[in-house]
Protein backbone atom coordinates (compact mmCIF):
# COMPACT_ATOMS: atom_id res chain seq x y z
CA UNK A 1 0.00 0.00 0.00
CA UNK A 2 2.62 2.49 0.96
CA UNK A 3 5.94 3.22 1.39
CA UNK A 4 6.20 5.77 4.30
CA UNK A 5 3.73 8.83 3.38
CA UNK A 6 3.45 7.79 -0.54
CA UNK A 7 0.98 5.29 -1.62
CA UNK A 8 1.59 3.66 -4.36
CA UNK A 9 -0.87 4.46 -7.46
CA UNK A 10 -1.03 1.21 -8.70
CA UNK A 11 -2.82 0.28 -5.41
CA UNK A 12 -5.30 3.00 -5.29
CA UNK A 13 -5.96 1.51 -9.07
CA UNK A 14 -6.98 -1.54 -7.50
CA UNK A 15 -8.77 -0.46 -4.69
CA UNK A 16 -10.68 1.86 -7.32
CA UNK A 17 -11.32 -1.09 -9.73
CA UNK A 18 -12.89 -3.21 -6.93
CA UNK A 19 -15.78 0.35 -6.17
CA UNK A 20 -15.67 1.09 -9.97
CA UNK A 21 -19.26 1.95 -10.16
CA UNK A 22 -18.75 4.53 -7.10
CA UNK A 23 -20.90 7.39 -7.57
CA UNK A 24 -17.72 9.42 -5.73
CA UNK A 25 -14.72 7.70 -7.19
CA UNK A 26 -15.87 5.09 -9.73
CA UNK A 27 -14.21 5.22 -13.29
CA UNK A 28 -17.14 2.96 -14.46
CA UNK A 29 -20.17 5.09 -13.13
CA UNK A 30 -21.39 7.83 -16.59
CA UNK A 31 -22.75 9.67 -13.75
CA UNK A 32 -20.16 9.80 -11.03
CA UNK A 33 -18.16 12.90 -9.88
CA UNK A 34 -15.53 11.24 -10.62
CA UNK A 35 -12.81 12.09 -7.68
CA UNK A 36 -9.26 11.49 -8.79
CA UNK A 37 -5.93 12.02 -8.07
CA UNK A 38 -5.75 10.60 -4.49
CA UNK A 39 -2.25 11.60 -2.83
CA UNK A 40 -1.11 10.98 0.77
CA UNK A 41 0.97 13.47 2.84
CA UNK A 42 1.23 12.52 6.15
CA UNK A 43 -2.37 12.34 8.07
CA UNK A 44 -3.54 14.00 4.80
CA UNK A 45 -5.10 12.61 1.81
CA UNK A 46 -5.17 15.43 -1.18
CA UNK A 47 -7.75 14.47 -4.40
CA UNK A 48 -9.87 16.83 -7.02
CA UNK A 49 -12.59 16.40 -9.22
CA UNK A 50 -14.99 18.62 -12.03
CA UNK A 51 -18.06 18.84 -11.42
CA UNK A 52 -20.50 17.49 -14.46
CA UNK A 53 -23.49 20.40 -15.80
CA UNK A 54 -25.81 18.14 -14.42
CA UNK A 55 -24.79 19.07 -10.69
CA UNK A 56 -26.67 22.32 -10.65
CA UNK A 57 -28.21 23.54 -7.65
CA UNK A 58 -29.52 26.81 -8.14
CA UNK A 59 -29.16 29.34 -11.19
CA UNK A 60 -24.86 29.40 -11.16
CA UNK A 61 -24.52 27.41 -8.57
CA UNK A 62 -23.15 23.45 -8.17
CA UNK A 63 -25.58 21.55 -6.02
CA UNK A 64 -24.55 20.96 -1.85
CA UNK A 65 -25.36 17.69 -2.42
CA UNK A 66 -22.86 17.35 -4.71
CA UNK A 67 -20.74 19.49 -2.35
CA UNK A 68 -21.49 16.81 0.22
CA UNK A 69 -20.68 13.51 -1.67
CA UNK A 70 -17.36 15.20 -2.50
CA UNK A 71 -16.48 15.45 0.94
CA UNK A 72 -18.25 12.20 2.35
CA UNK A 73 -15.70 10.67 -0.53
CA UNK A 74 -12.53 12.35 0.60
CA UNK A 75 -13.55 11.38 3.97
CA UNK A 76 -14.02 7.59 3.51
CA UNK A 77 -10.71 7.60 1.53
CA UNK A 78 -8.76 9.22 4.48
CA UNK A 79 -9.90 6.26 6.27
CA UNK A 80 -8.20 4.01 3.87
CA UNK A 81 -5.04 5.70 3.21
CA UNK A 82 -4.47 6.97 6.07
CA UNK A 83 -5.85 4.42 8.80
CA UNK A 84 -5.93 1.73 6.41
CA UNK A 85 -9.14 0.78 6.98
CA UNK A 86 -12.39 0.62 5.07
CA UNK A 87 -15.55 2.62 6.83
CA UNK A 88 -18.68 3.68 6.85
CA UNK A 89 -19.97 7.46 7.52
CA UNK A 90 -21.77 7.49 10.89
CA UNK A 91 -22.19 11.57 10.88
CA UNK A 92 -21.07 14.03 8.28
CA UNK A 93 -21.14 17.85 9.56
CA UNK A 94 -20.42 20.13 6.22
CA UNK A 95 -20.28 24.25 6.71
CA UNK A 96 -20.97 25.57 3.63
CA UNK A 97 -19.07 29.21 3.31
CA UNK A 98 -19.48 30.31 -0.37
CA UNK A 99 -21.56 29.56 -3.53
CA UNK A 100 -19.88 27.05 -5.53
CA UNK A 101 -18.95 27.89 -8.96
CA UNK A 102 -20.69 25.29 -10.79
CA UNK A 103 -17.29 25.19 -13.13
CA UNK A 104 -14.82 24.93 -11.40
CA UNK A 105 -12.31 22.21 -10.51
CA UNK A 106 -12.46 21.56 -6.53
CA UNK A 107 -9.61 20.68 -4.32
CA UNK A 108 -10.53 18.12 -2.08
CA UNK A 109 -8.34 17.86 1.19
CA UNK A 110 -9.01 15.37 4.37
CA UNK A 111 -7.02 14.97 7.73
CA UNK A 112 -7.44 11.86 10.02
CA UNK A 113 -7.60 13.82 12.95
CA UNK A 114 -8.29 11.12 15.91
CA UNK A 115 -8.28 7.08 16.16
CA UNK A 116 -10.01 5.36 19.26
CA UNK A 117 -11.06 1.86 18.25
CA UNK A 118 -13.44 1.58 15.59
CA UNK A 119 -14.49 5.46 15.40
CA UNK A 120 -12.13 7.55 13.23
CA UNK A 121 -12.52 11.17 13.15
CA UNK A 122 -11.68 12.94 9.95
CA UNK A 123 -11.94 16.63 8.76
CA UNK A 124 -11.80 18.06 5.40
CA UNK A 125 -12.11 20.97 3.15
CA UNK A 126 -13.24 21.64 -0.32
CA UNK A 127 -11.75 24.38 -2.06
CA UNK A 128 -11.38 26.30 -5.69
CA UNK A 129 -7.95 27.54 -6.40
CA UNK A 130 -9.12 30.88 -4.44
CA UNK A 131 -12.15 30.35 -1.80
CA UNK A 132 -12.88 27.47 0.89
CA UNK A 133 -16.24 26.77 -0.29
CA UNK A 134 -17.16 24.34 2.13
CA UNK A 135 -15.43 22.45 5.61
CA UNK A 136 -16.53 18.97 7.10
CA UNK A 137 -16.33 16.64 9.65
CA UNK A 138 -17.11 13.61 10.00
CA UNK A 139 -17.56 10.39 12.35
CA UNK A 140 -16.66 7.19 10.32
CA UNK A 141 -17.20 3.51 11.34
CA UNK A 142 -14.04 1.34 10.91
CA UNK A 143 -15.40 -2.43 9.10
CA UNK A 144 -12.00 -3.42 8.76
CA UNK A 145 -8.54 -3.66 7.03
CA UNK A 146 -8.49 -2.93 3.29
CA UNK A 147 -6.67 -5.96 2.77
CA UNK A 148 -9.72 -8.05 4.18
CA UNK A 149 -12.13 -6.71 1.24
CA UNK A 150 -9.29 -8.58 -1.52
CA UNK A 151 -7.03 -5.39 -2.28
Amino acid sequence: MTTSNRVDPAWIERVRSEYGHCFGCGRDNPMGLKVDGFERDGNTVLASFTPRPEYGGFHGILHGGILATAMDEILGWTTILVAGQMAVTATLDIKYRKPAPPTATYELKGTLVERRGRRLLVEAACSTATDVIAEASGLFLATGPIEEVGV
